[in-house]
């Protein structure tokens, strides 16, 4: 009896398994959460794989930070200014006065800078940094300096030791000495500002500037050059007109400072790709196969500080403009934003996998749907190692020959219908095809892309519309 009851059990406890395992296999139900599931699971190679983007990215700025500091690093040209020294009383806490060494600075009436750059390629390994050198003439003209609205006695005046300023971020890019003229008076420019109006060099790349800083600060960390000049008058002109030429190498962007009451700046290059940025856009300008041209024309009146000021720091940094020489889109950018599109493509391509099983009554195994999801993350990787070599849009060509290549071999082994492998193959190009030209978009991905994921779910909604999902297993037995 006990034997009899114990072959029951063990044939109940068969069939139940037979029954739960033939619902594992005919279930819609249960195959879409296994399909979603696994969709879910990829994603962990597929955001380690923008991870990987990130880290070659790091390292290929980094790369560019060697060169470009070794040339020279983002330059603005800051002046010149011209400074006087002057003596004032102060009270200390205790009521106690003494005499003080202030600075008061003052704009060019005029300032004209022509500029012309040349760019050249560096490369640190298989990395590329933009870097130029610069060829440089500036002139205009300063008015005398008037310190009537300060009431300033004329005895507290150092006009002996009056000088002019030029503010440069990397010093090491300067090429050559660099002359003065002075009102037809001939003098070098010597390393280093006395007062405190400078550039902080570590900081430039961010367009920090810093001004009126303690002296002690100024004078052992000021980026800049500096010369003396004579304010003599010369006879009843009150003008004075100078004119220099800098020959500065950097790298990545080349920026100015609007100091003149007027001022005005061209720049010529034979980079084909120009960024202008900054507080003003040019007024002028030609790009074509050759290079470009640009002409900014700027009035005091279009910036936020004065012609002339002493003691407190002025924001001139609000004011820069200038021109980038960078590559438009590095190879890294489109990598990051391909990886973007890596759960769609595993989500539509699943999905598609799941179609072809439901309308065609075949069996496709959770690994099988996990292989091609992992051929679809390896094209990832073979986008961003190719492109490091022979550039994107080859080694996407590439990558999706490859990709889609070897999932169709695998779909004709699984399917042995030609009929349903073309079908993949031909969906999986068209996914290719998809990312590509939103890749190469960029005011129009959104839309296109938007358009494109409507017409993916009008076709899957048409083509499932008489599939009667509650009976499907029962009609597939």
């Amino acid at each position: 009896m006990t034997t009899d009851n114990q072959r029951d059990q063990q044939e109940e406890a068969t069939k139940s398994y037979a029954e739960r395992s033939n619902w594992i296999r005919t279930s819609v139900t249960f195959k879409l959460f296994a399909v979603g599931f696994l969709a879910l699971l990829l994603l962990i190679p597929a955001f380690m794989i923008q991870y990987v983007i990130s880290d070659r990215q790091i390292r290929y700025n980094e790369a560019v930070r060697e060169v470009s500091s070794a040339w020279g690093l983002e330059q603005i040209v800051g002046g010149p200014i011209l400074t006087v020294p002057y003596n004032t009383k102060v009270k200390d806490e205790q009521g106690k006065e003494s005499t003080v060494t202030q600075y008061a600075y003052f704009l060019p009436e005029k300032l004209s800078t022509n500029g012309a750059v040349t760019t050249n390629e560096r490369y640190r390994g298989i990395y590329k940094a933009v870097v130029y050198g610069s060829k440089i003439q500036v002139k205009g003209e300063f008015l005398y300096p008037n310190f009537a609205e300060w009431d300033i006695p004329a005895k507290d005046i150092l006009w002996d030791r009056a000088f002019l300023a030029v503010n440069i971020p990397d010093m090491r890019g300067i090429q050559e000495n660099i002359e003065l003229t002075w009102n037809n008076q001939k003098m070098l420019f010597e390393p280093g500002i006395e007062s405190g109006f400078y550039i902080n060099p570590a900081a430039a790349a961010n367009d920090y500037y810093q001004y009126d800083q303690p002296a002690a600060q100024a004078t052992s960390g000021s980026s800049g050059i500096s010369v003396g000049v004579p304010l003599q008058l010369n006879g009843t002109d009150k003008t004075f007109q100078f004119a220099f030429d800098l020959n500065l190498n950097g790298s990545g962007r080349l920026s100015f400072l609007p100091l003149g009451k007027v001022t005005d700046v061209t720049l010529s290059s034979s980079w084909k790709d120009p960024s202008f940025e900054g507080a003003f856009l040019p007024d002028e300008r030609t790009t074509n196969k050759d290079g470009f041209t640009a002409h900014w024309k700027i009035l005091h009146l279009n910036r936020s500080f004065p012609q002339q000021w002493r003691g407190d720091a002025q924001n001139l940094q609000s004011s820069v403009f200038g021109v980038r020489f960078l590559v438009p889109v590095t190879e890294y950018q489109k990598n990051e934003r391909s990886s973007k599109y890596a759960v769609m493509f595993i989500f539509l391509t699943f999905l598609g996998f799941f179609f072809v099983e439901v309308l065609n009554k075949m069996r496709i195994h959770p690994l099988q749907y996990l292989l091609v999801g992992a051929a679809l993350c390896v094209f990832y990787l073979l986008l961003l190692s190719l492109s490091e070599h022979i550039g994107f849009n080859p080694a996407y060509l590439v990558s999706a020959i490859a990709t889609i290549g070897l999932i169709t071999f695998y779909c004709a082994a699984i399917f042995k219908n030609r009929k349903l492998t073309i079908a993949i193959c031909m969906g999986l190009i068209a996914l290719y095809g998809f990312l590509y030209s939103l890749l190469q978009l960029q005011d129009y991905a959104l839309l296109l892309g938007s358009l494109g994921l409507f017409a993916v779910l009008a076709g899957m909604m048409y083509y499932s519309r008489n599939i009667d999902w509650y009976n499907l297993s029962k009609k597939e037995d």
